[in-house]
Order: structure tokens, then sequence, then C-alpha cells
């Protein structure tokens, strides 16, 4: 499977608005047996900002794709130094209101399973253990030579090492570029230039954050899982995610043709939204909150 730069698409003609009732999402998770497929839009209230909102961040850049990184090795040098400034922003993000919500439905034996969207970590963050990273996770990378699988804090000690005083340097610069969903910040060629890499610890070869670039294969396993979890489901509930990409949209798809109701609870249109039997257009931490209260949780 591969996901790849999709920054425009049109929204479905002739649909009703998004409701703002809440009891059909209730009703389902009573009934229990939901799956979850979260989207950038549930990490936005921790202030990590989505790709399509109205302040996503493809209105100010353009994510990097796998061909772009593993090709071209100023890429691999842009992108690094950015996210050593950037991580700075994400590693501070905490769990808002909907992570947290989520969490308590999946305690209550509510939730079948929980796919994630984001690489941010939170909803782990927020207690629920059990998550299938679609994308994976900034907080890990791997070799693309040997395949070892490490810490990002422990490359983030490498990198310092490598290039001290570097954030120092441009962390005033960067404090006004807001953080990418993909952990990065903008930065001045110069400041890029002053940065170094290191290599894989094991082999020397060539390190790269464990998600899924735009361009690069979904790992098969993955999808097996994910598309074992809808099969499963009595329900699909979409929160904050416009299903631009077909990574997350094929799964509503694969819902909606057996039948499995699918709703979205997602603020602005979304790919999937003829698919969905139910749609709510509400902030996600407050709709969520809302729905563990009615359901006296």
């Amino acid at each position: 499977m591969r996901t790849r730069p999709t920054l425009t698409w049109e929204p479905v003609a002739g649909l009703p608005p998004a409701s703002t009732d809440l009891a059909p999402v209730v009703d389902a998770l009573r009934a229990g047996g939901v799956l979850v497929l979260s989207g950038a839009g549930l990490s936005t209230e921790s202030g990590i900002p989505d790709y399509r909102g109205e302040h996503g961040s493809l209105r100010r850049h353009t994510p990097m794709t796998y061909q772009e990184f593993t090709g071209d090795p100023w890429a691999r040098q842009r992108y690094w130094a950015r996210s050593q400034v950037g991580r700075r922003a994400l590693t501070r993000a905490r769990p808002n209101g909907g992570h947290r919500a989520v969490a308590t439905l999946a305690g209550a034996g509510l939730l079948t399973g929980v796919i994630t969207q984001n690489v941010d970590g939170l909803q782990q963050a927020a207690g629920l253990d059990d998550v299938v990273e679609l994308h994976g996770s900034l907080h890990r990378v791997i070799c693309l030579d040997c395949g070892d699988l490490t810490a990002r804090d422990a490359l983030d000690r490498r990198l310092r090492a490598a290039n001290p005083g570097f954030e120092t340097a441009v962390e005033r610069r960067a404090a006004a570029s807001r953080v990418n969903p993909d952990g990065d910040v903008e930065l001045p060629d110069e400041a890029v230039a002053e940065f170094r890499t290191v290599p894989c610890a094991v082999c020397g070869g060539v390190l790269k954050p464990d998600v899924v670039f735009f361009g690069e294969n979904v790992p098969r396993e993955r999808v097996a899982t994910c598309r074992r979890l809808v099969s499963e489901a009595a329900s699909l509930l979409v929160l904050g995610s416009s299903l631009t990409v077909m990574s997350g949209l094929r799964f509503v798809r694969q819902a909606a043709q057996a039948a499995t109701p699918v709703l979205i609870l997602n603020q602005g249109p979304g790919r999937g939204d003829a698919l969905a039997a139910h749609r709510v257009g509400l902030p996600l931490g407050q709709a969520l909150s809302d729905v563990v209260a009615r359901l006296g949780l």
C-alpha cells in the first residue's frame, strides 16, 4: 500500500452538512464492538496541526516523500535538522480530552481496537497501549540498511553531541515556525547546511524515522491486522481524519462494503463522507468527553 502527497481533493457534492447530534455515536458505543480509526484532527487540541484543516500544515509546506528522503542526502540532512528542532514541541505535547476519552472507552470494553494514522504517540501517552500505528511512530528510528530499531531519544543524544549549540542557535528562528504533523519545523538552508547527521550505530547505514512517508509502503502485516479488525467490528468510528490518503480510506470502504456502519466525527469535510451512516462536525475533545459522560463512564 502506498500513500501519496495528495494536497487537494474535492469534497463530495450534494451531501447534507455534518450534524451536531452525538446520539448515534453514543448508541453505537453503548452497543460495543466499535473500532476507532483516528487521524491528525484528534491531536490538534494538543498543539499539533493537522495536514488539511483550516490551519493545516499543507498550507505552508509539502511533506517529504520516501523517494526524496532515500535518494537525496541533502533532503535527509534537511529532515533531520528540522526534526531535531521540531521534536522539542512534539515531546512537550500532551494528550487532550479526545485522547483520554478514547482510552476511557477502550478501558470500558466498548472498543475492539484503535487504529491511528498519527505518529505522535499521544494516544498511548493517554494510557492506551494496544494501538495499531498505521503510519508508524516518530519515537522510533529504523536503519534502512540493517533494519535496527532504536528509540528517537537515543538518536537525539547522538545528534546533540554531533551538533553542539545547534538548537540554541536556531531556536529563536524556529520558534516562529509551527511544528508540522511529521515532527519538523521550517529552517533556512544555511542552518541546515551546518547540521551534521549521524549513521546507524550498528552498521553505519542510513537512519530514517520509523514512519511511513508519502510514497512509501505501509507494511503488509500491519494492513492485514487492520483489515481483520475492520472485518470483526460492529461499527467503525472515524475520529479527526479527512481520509484523503488511501491508507485510511480503504478501511472505511471495506466497512461500507460489508454494511458495517461508519460514523465520522471530524471538523470539516472528508473523502469518506459519502460512505458514512452519520457525520458529526464538532471539536473532538469536547464531543468525545460528552460521549463519555453520556455513557456514564
